[in-house]
């Protein structure tokens, strides 16, 4: 446990549910299971179970032990391992200040549709009340107020979850959160699975595809797999790193980093046994993003009749707390940074201090988003041609930074220090994946996530291109 004074988790629960927290997000509700129907099916799971233990494995591992060993943040936790890393540290510190200014924007609209469906379950005045979903999406969308009021509402408890400390905020949230969220979960795959076609549904899933592999298809799958494994498990982002460094030193590293990309990938493969059954039921269109978050399930739910309300409620209640909990990571992973620049500078560690600016500065980029209206909104200015800020914080995140990350990380590890992490894994193991985490920094991940960031920054930049079509199939 962390002797800073910046607190610790009490416990290995507590410390392997808020990791699956970060992990299990957004993304895993509508991203996973569409990139897996449309992918192959069970051919791209193949795929993605693959760069899950040849990948994710070892840079999870990474990210923990250089957590652990340091008792630090991300630029301290690189700064020990090697000076001239730190700058990785302070790559992985910016993604969370740019994650958080659109994840709080999506995460006050799940709030606003499950208020909407408990006000139909209730019959109260603010319920759907058989409004057109599409309508509705519009209308809240472009309602600057309203989104503004759910937007803060959800920093705001994100903020006060964070400031709380580890012990009594984020570790007491996920211990009680991910076990309601699997339970939540598999109610919604229950019914979801019942509706009428629902089994077209699951065949969009796991039917296999082996013919998507042909001609320049194989580097599409490989890449959009490998991509989705990568932002799935909240690599590079440090908030693991962050969550490293509370851990207790009798904790299993190893069973850890095995652990948690498992359990994402149960619950990304549940989300989408709820999600698509649902869609299919209405013949709805499967790859519609966020519209299939918040058009496309809330037209499902409002044709399942007096029933629809309440599990729109409980489906919306299920996303909100794995946004939730994902935005707290991503909050800690950047406080976990700021709060390690103070005591550098022997004042105290400043937990309240340091949320407050997280907390502003967040606030700035998420009105931003909000007046964007999603990219709805022409007036608003864009940089770099892009569709909407989302895409402008999300490129410079998940598109540059995070991939950036893991590839620094891999070669810090697997040559510059290499065998840095071994005594701090061998602290509560025999550490006998020793040769294949070795092998996989040295030569497996680097190329790994070149490739990642090539596709990454090329889908943003040249995806017009007739070269770029042509390689992704």
């Amino acid at each position: 446990m962390s002797d800073s004074g910046k607190g610790g988790f009490k416990s290995n629960f507590g410390f392997l549910m808020s990791a699956v927290g970060v992990a299990i997000g957004l993304g895993n509700i509508w991203s996973f299971p569409y990139k897996m129907g449309a992918n192959g099916g069970f051919a791209f799971l193949l795929v993605y179970i693959l760069m899950a233990v040849f990948v994710g494995y070892p840079l999870l591992l990474a990210e923990f032990s250089l957590g652990r060993k340091s008792g630090r943040g991300a630029v301290e936790a690189f700064r020990q391992a090697n000076p001239r890393f730190a700058f990785t540290g302070v790559f992985e510190t910016a993604v969370p200040f740019l994650l958080l200014c659109f994840y709080c924007l999506l995460g006050g609209m799940v709030m606003r549709y499950a208020v909407v469906n408990f006000g139909d379950v209730i019959g109260a005045s603010f319920g759907l009340h058989g409004m057109a979903s599409s309508d509705f999406f519009g209308n809240f969308v472009s309602d600057f107020k309203v989104l503004a009021i759910f937007t803060l509402i959800f920093l705001g408890m994100t903020s006060y979850v964070v400031y709380r400390g580890i012990e009594q905020g984020i570790e007491k949230f996920c211990s009680v959160g991910m076990p309601i969220l699997f339970v939540m979960l598999v109610i919604t795959v229950i019914r979801c699975c019942t509706l009428p076609n629902g089994m077209e549904g699951l065949r969009f899933m796991f039917k296999p595809d082996f013919s998507v592999f042909a001609g320049t298809g194989w580097f599409k799958v490989f890449a959009t797999a490998g991509s989705q494994m990568f932002f799935s498990i909240s690599l590079g982002s440090g908030a693991l790193i962050a969550y490293g460094s509370y851990m207790r030193k009798e904790d299993n590293l190893e069973k850890s980093a095995l652990i948690v990309p498992v359990m994402d990938t149960a619950a990304a493969l549940l989300a989408g046994m709820a999600v698509f059954p649902a869609v299919f039921s209405e013949g709805l269109e499967p790859s519609a993003g966020p519209g299939l978050l918040f058009v496309s399930l809330q037209t499902v739910f409002d044709a399942m009749g007096k029933g629809g309300p309440l599990f729109g409620f409980i489906f919306y209640v299920l996303v909100f707390v794995a946004a939730f909990s994902s935005s707290i990571g991503m909050m800690e992973g950047g406080i976990s940074a700021l709060m390690d620049h103070r005591i550098r500078k022997g004042k105290p560690a400043g937990r309240g201090h340091v949320t407050i600016l997280i907390t502003l500065t967040t606030l700035l980029g998420s009105i931003l988003v909000a007046l964007d209206q999603l990219g709805g909104n022409p007036s608003v200015w864009k940089p770099f041609g892009l569709g909407s800020w989302l895409d402008v914080f999300d490129l410079g995140a998940e598109g540059i930074l995070m991939p950036l990350g893991g590839f620094l990380t891999a070669i810090l590890l697997g040559w510059s220090r290499r065998g840095f992490i071994d005594d701090e894994v061998r602290l509560s193991s025999d550490y006998r994946s020793r040769p294949f985490v070795d092998f996989c920094l040295r030569y497996v991940s680097p190329i790994f996530m070149a490739i990642v960031i090539f596709v990454q920054f090329s889908s943003f930049f040249f995806s017009g291109t007739g070269w770029y079509k042509a390689l992704m199939g």
